[in-house]
């Protein structure tokens, strides 16, 4: 299995900026748009304490701390027809989570996705990221997810086959922070 260690040494050479972002996948340099960078900003949506709220038209995350507070991160989000919205909870989380594309992926794009058919172990190339929040309504998976992302240069965009895509740096600060349970709104 992939270690978080392993990925920090192979990095170790590398300096980044506030802002900076690096991927495995491609090695290449990345400034995230400063508009995306975590903050905490005044929230007037009426949600409790600890909800997940997702807006993927703006493609910000909040986490609301308290009444009238949020902690914002910019997000990438579903391309246009794969989007999903509703209310869901955090049924499951992992660290470097494997990753499988599903049937309807597969259908939809067969020379992108077939070669993974049988999934990818979790990792630096692993399309999850370094961590994943699993999304589960009514006791079911949705298939949709919060996950880090090998690809950052999407954050900010509409791109992805409907999932939540962060920065795999704000997944690791968000996944700490939350709970199996924590409710999610997407809006």
């Amino acid at each position: 299995m992939f270690s978080r260690r392993a990925f920090i040494l192979g990095l170790a050479s590398a300096v980044f900026a506030p802002g900076a972002a690096f991927s495995a996948r491609h090695k290449k340099h990345f400034v995230l748009n400063p508009r995306y960078e975590p903050r905490t900003v005044p929230f007037s949506r009426r949600y409790e304490p600890g909800t997940i709220v997702v807006d993927p038209h703006r493609r910000f995350l909040y986490l609301v701390e308290q009444p009238g507070v949020a902690r914002r991160y910019g997000v990438g989000v579903g391309k246009a027809g794969l989007a999903w919205s509703g209310r869901a909870v955090v049924g499951r989380k992992e660290e470097w989570p494997r990753w499988q594309p599903t049937k309807d992926m597969i259908r939809r794009s067969p020379r992108k996705y077939a070669k993974y058919a049988e999934g990818v172990e979790g990792g630096p190339d692993n399309p999850l990221g370094a961590r994943a929040l699993y999304l589960f309504s009514h006791g079911r998976d949705t298939y949709y997810r919060i996950h880090g992302t090998n690809e950052p240069w999407t954050i900010g965009h509409a791109v992805s086959n409907g999932c939540i895509r962060m920065l795999n740096e704000h997944v690791e600060e968000l996944y700490d922070e939350v709970g199996i349970g924590t409710p999610v709104v997407v809006l």
